[in-house]
């Protein structure tokens, strides 16, 4: 792969209980030795078993070194992912084995995501974080115990993965990311690399519009759920209430009267890990979005296709879907956007806008407004769309005919149509 090797990167928010968190995709530049990184759009035991650790082969490739490709030769490694390999397949695993991943930021979300990095077998991990473990950490910490308090984070987690799957090559770093250790931590031509710090001024997606004018096309994982639980009350050593930034260990950083419910940041770090070893592994996901619309969203959708029955066709007796029925269209079926778009585009409040240039349509004329009749498109597609035949669509549009008439299928299977 070497220097032409594009570096992605993974970006994750610290996930708090009902805030917005994020996962965004990156992928930088190639870039010759010496330049910054330009970013663009983007022992096993048993029971009397006694076994020796496999003796670790590595053939430099590029800046890094990767696993061996027969690392899954190995009868106690193979056994050990055995069921990864049957998701995948042997070859396909095997691109798993060889990665090489980083992740910066070892807390609550970069802890659960380098854990299960681990457990899906990739080969190389370099783990970073300046942080301590401490007794608040433990309710969401990975593999973090009582005896590990007060020890960096980076080497908490080395000792613990080691014993769960001593063949990948580990190294920790105990290191805050900043433009000064950036050249350190990202050398090596990694395959990903997860951030998830959970401050904003060292994230490099707080950069990325400044500094390299990047203003989409990441894909992104998030929330939309509003907060649920406030932040508490700081209060010093005197007992009196003050500013909590005052006792910040680095700028920025988030103090204690930030609850965290630690399943939360664990889910993040999840999906991080899930995205990043199927994309190694060269299999194809397609990740949607969270749509999370308010009933009056559906409401407004459900009237307009009423109006437009209407309209059309001078009644809206064949209109055999309610509210619900709706919802599931437009979310389950659609989530939240045009047929015509196959990539979300607008997230967040640009979605919650995209909805006023949305309505639902029938798919084909002769068939009644039904859950497995009906598409969302904007206004201008709606309009062109009355004007054209399936068979026109067919012939001039055979993919986008193919796609829609599958997703349709789907929606006649949950119903049992």
């Amino acid at each position: 792969m070497g220097e032409k090797v594009k570096l992605v990167m993974l970006l994750g928010g610290g996930a708090i209980l009902g805030s917005v968190s994020t996962l965004v995709l990156l992928k930088l530049l190639p870039r010759r030795r010496g330049q910054k990184y330009i970013k663009e759009d983007f022992r096993l035991q048993g029971d009397g078993l006694t076994l020796e650790t496999t003796k670790r082969d590595y053939s430099s490739n590029g800046d890094h070194q990767r696993a061996d490709a027969d690392l899954l030769k190995d009868e106690i490694v193979s056994e050990q992912l055995t069921r990864n390999i049957q998701f995948f397949g042997l070859e396909s695993l095997q691109k798993v084995t060889k990665s090489y991943v980083v992740v910066i930021g070892l807390g609550g979300v970069g802890s659960h995501a380098a854990s299960m990095l681990l457990r899906s077998g990739v080969g190389k991990l370099l783990l970073v974080d300046f942080d301590q473990v401490s007794l608040s950490s433990l309710n969401r910490h990975a593999v973090a115990t009582r005896a590990d308090v007060g020890t960096p984070k980076a080497h908490c987690l080395k000792k613990h993965f080691s014993s769960v799957f001593p063949e990948s090559s580990i190294e920790a770093k105990v290191l805050l990311y900043d433009a000064s250790t950036e050249e350190e931590i990202l050398s090596g031509n990694p395959d990903f690399v997860l951030d998830c710090i959970d401050n904003i001024d060292t994230k490099v997606r707080h950069r990325l519009r400044k500094d390299y004018g990047i203003e989409g096309g990441i894909p992104v994982v998030f929330s939309l759920e509003k907060p649920k639980v406030k932040l508490l009350p700081f209060r010093g050593p005197n007992g009196e209430e003050e500013n909590p930034s005052d006792y910040q260990i680095v700028p920025g950083f988030r103090v204690r009267i930030v609850p965290v419910l630690g399943t939360i940041p664990a889910i993040f770090g999840q999906i991080m890990a899930s995205y990043v070893v199927t994309q190694l592994a060269r299999f194809q996901v397609q990740m949607e979005p969270v749509v999370n619309l308010d009933m009056d969203h559906y409401r407004v959708l459900h009237q307009r296709l009423i109006e437009h029955e209407e309209s059309l066709f001078g009644t809206a007796t064949h209109v055999q879907v309610d509210v619900e029925e709706v919802m599931y269209v437009v979310k389950e079926l659609w989530h939240g956007r045009s047929a015509r778009e196959q990539i979300a585009k607008d997230v967040g409040r640009a979605m919650w806008r995209s909805v006023n240039e949305l309505m639902l349509v029938r798919w084909d004329r002769a068939q009644p407004a039904s859950v497995a009749n009906l598409i969302l498109l904007k206004f201008n597609e709606a309009d062109e769309h009355e004007q054209r035949t399936l068979d026109d669509i067919r012939k001039e549009e055979p993919e986008f005919f193919t796609r829609v008439t599958s997703v349709l299928q789907r929606a006649r299977a949950d119903f049992g149509l």
